[in-house]
């Protein structure tokens, strides 16, 4: 007997020496978006099966936002770990919410660069508006005041001595009204975003005036951000998260994959997937495939915003910038 307890003593301890550790609860991680196929969150769980860490160092949940001014509310209250904020709104962030520890981490994509795709402000066909100064008196669309997009359409009017109650009138819409707005004449400018703006219809009704590039030059237009304080508790699972991410993308952004892209669009949109040919070309958005944002464009940007009364005081983006994940996670790829 005494024998017997030696021997199931000895195994126990053995199975317990190789299990090791108990192993730790993978890191939640929710992130957010806004326009569908053009925001990764909303279409990179697709290619989970690309996803070698997920479910085992984190979790992944895509969380969907009217805007991006609402992600300042979730990530402060510990309701999103990463925002895609614009340039107009990770300053916000910082100064009026007082989330001093927000970090940029990588690139969501970058309007401008040459050869790629820039946001477009249009009017209709045949409106006698052919060049911006005649815009004074008229209504001018924005998604949300102090977006990213209304921030370049104000800059464009104020390169025009236009400003916003005294010259013309700005009203809010959501993207995928745009187009009604602008037949129906309750806006005499729309901005369109992709997709909305490959729409065929708007292309056959609207005519552009003039794009984001003339306005403010290349921008910054999305960035991912997270807290510090996130980042230290969990950063191996953050680069693991990141290195997951950056397989995906460059999934996406493979060539060879398109027409399977073109049919995940489809799906994730409920449209056919012939309307998504531009999607992760040349016709649209720059993505850099590292997911390095522009840090220079990024200030620029966020000077404008200061200069146009958005933002009390400018702030220098690489104090608030935390590449190392991104960097890291593309070391692990080569």
């Amino acid at each position: 007997m005494r024998s017997l307890k030696f021997v199931l003593a000895a195994l126990a301890a053995s199975v317990a020496i190789g299990a090791g550790p108990a192993q730790s609860e993978p890191v939640k991680i929710r992130t957010a978006w806004v326009a569908p196929v053009s925001n990764w969150a909303s279409i990179v769980l697709e290619k989970k099966d690309l996803a070698k860490h997920l479910g085992k160092s984190y979790t992944l949940e895509a969380v969907r936002f009217q805007g991006t001014p609402p992600m300042i509310t979730a990530i402060a209250n510990g309701e999103l770990e990463v925002a895609n904020l614009a340039y107009s709104t990770f300053p916000l962030a910082v100064q009026n919410a007082n989330i001093d520890d927000l970090r940029i981490i990588a690139d969501e994509f970058q309007d401008g660069v040459a050869g790629y795709h820039s946001n477009e402000f249009s009017v209709l066909t045949d409106s006698p508006i052919k060049k911006v100064e005649e815009l004074k008196g008229k209504v001018v669309a924005t998604n949300s005041i102090g977006s990213a997009v209304d921030i370049v359409s104000r800059a464009m009017l104020h390169k025009h001595g236009l400003e916003d109650k005294r010259d013309y009138t700005t009203v809010e819409a959501p993207f995928p009204t745009m187009k009604i707005m602008l037949k129906e004449k309750k806006a005499d400018l729309i901005p369109s975003v992709p997709p909305f703006s490959f729409d065929p219809e708007l292309k056959k009704t609207s005519r552009v005036l003039f794009d984001s590039k003339q306005a403010i030059g290349i921008s910054q237009f999305i960035v991912w951000a997270a807290r510090k304080s996130f980042i230290d508790k969990n950063r191996a699972a953050m680069v693991d998260f990141m290195e997951d991410m950056l397989i995906i993308e460059r999934w996406f952004m493979d060539p060879k994959n398109h027409q399977e892209v073109m049919q995940i669009a489809a799906k994730v949109t409920k449209q056919p997937p012939e309307r998504f040919g531009w999607l992760f070309t040349k016709d649209d958005y720059y993505r850099n495939p590292d997911m390095l944002p522009n840090l220079d464009a990024l200030q620029s940007n966020i000077n404008t915003t200061h200069e146009l009364g958005f933002i009390k005081a400018t702030l220098d983006v690489k104090k608030y910038s935390d590449l190392s994940l991104a960097q890291e996670a593309a070391k692990r790829l080569k």
